[in-house]
């Protein structure tokens, strides 16, 4: 059988899932996105990953720990993308509730990504090169490699090397700032 070409029992185990926990995983994207259109969009890409393994559905042993990693997937590539993106960046920020917990998490943040900035711009330039070519770009070792001339042995080194000096930078600025953050970036 094709995968262009599902057949009905395909279909209907698709339509179950979705309904089945659509709605949970929704709440979540909402909560960790703050954006009801970028929860919607991180949801419909989280089902569309689920419609193309579809041949494999029935091999997936935990279906909703399986949604649910690849919607923190989802939302952690959407909150690296928001942290390169000053656009959508300032809509997240604009977006969050304006409470009294909510303007403290902001600040927070604010200061934060600050900090975050200020460790990389600190970084040597090959390696702040590979670290925003990687997480802000997007491009995996390979890519980097072949843009570069270097080899993705090298590549991969740096980018270690720039993270541990990126969280220690962090941890030592922060002090006991919620190391969690530190996994975003």
């Amino acid at each position: 059988m094709s995968n262009n070409q599902p057949n009905i029992d395909q279909e209907l185990l698709f339509m179950d899932i979705f309904r089945k926990h659509e709605g949970r995983l929704y709440a979540l994207a909402l909560k960790l996105t703050k954006s009801a259109p970028h929860a919607q969009d991180i949801i419909q890409e989280v089902f569309l990953k689920l419609w193309e393994q579809r041949e494999d559905i029935r091999q997936i042993r935990n279906m909703e720990a399986w949604l649910y990693r690849i919607t923190e997937n989802k939302v952690i590539d959407f909150l690296r993308k928001a942290a390169a993106d000053d656009r959508l960046r300032e809509a997240i920020w604009n977006n969050l509730p304006q409470n009294s917990n909510a303007t403290e998490t902001v600040v927070i943040a604010h200061e934060y990504e600050h900090i975050l900035q200020k460790a990389i711009s600190l970084l040597p330039p090959q390696r702040k090169l590979i670290y925003c070519l990687n997480r802000e770009a997007g491009m995996n070792y390979q890519e980097i490699a072949s843009e570069l001339h270097i080899s993705r042995h090298t590549v991969k080194n740096q980018l270690s090397t720039a993270l541990q000096t990126i969280r220690s930078f962090v941890s030592k600025t922060t002090g006991p700032l919620t190391i969690f953050l530190l996994n975003f970036f």
